[in-house]
């Protein structure tokens, strides 16, 4: 049987999320550990094209591409990645069902041609997407982006540790997006907070001094500090901020919301493993549904 397989992985934004829509900078990270599969085979009847479906708009995105929109074809997910948490699943859904349809037809997929792919399927996902969660689940290296201007790879240093909470809670996405669309005039100060922050982030995760544990405070400041301003776009909701307080009162040099908000992940920040097991048992108590760990 004539097979294609595609893969890809997931990512979290540290710093940036809804001020990256406005032209603020953003940095994410890509979680390589956590990954998904497509395969696509032979199937009796042709491809069933659904617009509202994100994996169906990149699975039809691709054959459109290639000229086959008619092939007869069936696709399986398999994915570690949780979906509407702001862990880039629709992004990576979408990398790994075009790689397995271009695999499938032994058609050539240069890097370019992939994201354009994928950031077509994604206006389907997001009402502006910002080519961020793309780019990262495209990547293996951290990224500083700024939506159609620029984006640069960062080398992670801080020598330190990201634990992501899921909340159980799916985020709201779109939702978030129109919440402060809603604000006007009174988002502008908490979003070019957010790219001010971010900014500093970005400083803080390229320099090289030799106090690795100063650098971790600055940057543990630096997100707790967007969460404030996140939560001044309405964005935060109580099961959140009750993360971020659990995890700051275990050891966290600070923590944020991740992602669109409204729900979804929440991240913190930990000098070493002793301090990660203590936030990881504070996360469990509240409720989390899954706890990840990442070296940064």
């Amino acid at each position: 049987m004539k097979r294609g397989i595609g893969k890809s992985h997931s990512k979290i934004i540290l710093i940036g999320e809804h001020s990256v829509v406005y032209g603020y900078p953003a940095i994410a990270i890509p979680l390589r550990k956590i990954g998904i599969e497509c395969i696509v085979e032979d199937a009796k009847n042709s491809f069933f094209y659904n617009k509202i479906n994100t994996l169906s708009v990149a699975i039809f995105t691709a054959l459109k591409h290639l000229k086959k929109e008619n092939a007869k074809i069936k696709y399986k997910i398999t994915s570690q990645i949780p979906q509407k948490r702001g862990m880039g699943s629709s992004a990576a859904v979408s990398i790994a069902a075009i790689r397995a349809i271009f695999d499938y037809f032994e058609e050539d997929l240069t890097d370019e041609l992939l994201e354009k792919l994928v950031n077509t399927a994604e206006i389907v996902a997001h009402q502006t997407p910002s080519g961020l969660d793309a780019k990262t689940c495209l990547s293996d290296k951290a990224i500083k982006f700024i939506k159609n201007k620029e984006f640069s790879y960062i080398d992670l240093n801080l020598d330190a540790y990201l634990v992501i909470a899921d909340t159980g809670i799916y985020g709201k996405t779109s939702e978030a997006i129109q919440s402060v669309k809603n604000l006007g005039s009174k988002a502008d100060i908490p979003l070019k907070k957010l790219g001010d922050l971010t900014d500093e982030m970005a400083k803080i995760l390229t320099e090289n001094s030799k106090s690795k544990s100063e650098m971790i405070d600055k940057a543990g400041k630096i997100m707790t500090k967007a969460n404030t301003e996140l939560g001044k776009l309405n964005i935060t909701i109580e099961k959140t901020d009750l993360f971020v307080k659990t995890a700051i009162e275990n050891g966290a040099s600070g923590a944020k919301i991740s992602g669109g908000g409204l729900g979804g992940c929440v991240i913190a920040l930990a000098k070493n493993l002793e301090i990660v097991e203590k936030i990881k048992d504070g996360f469990t108590k509240c409720g989390a549904e899954n706890i990840w760990v990442e070296k940064i």
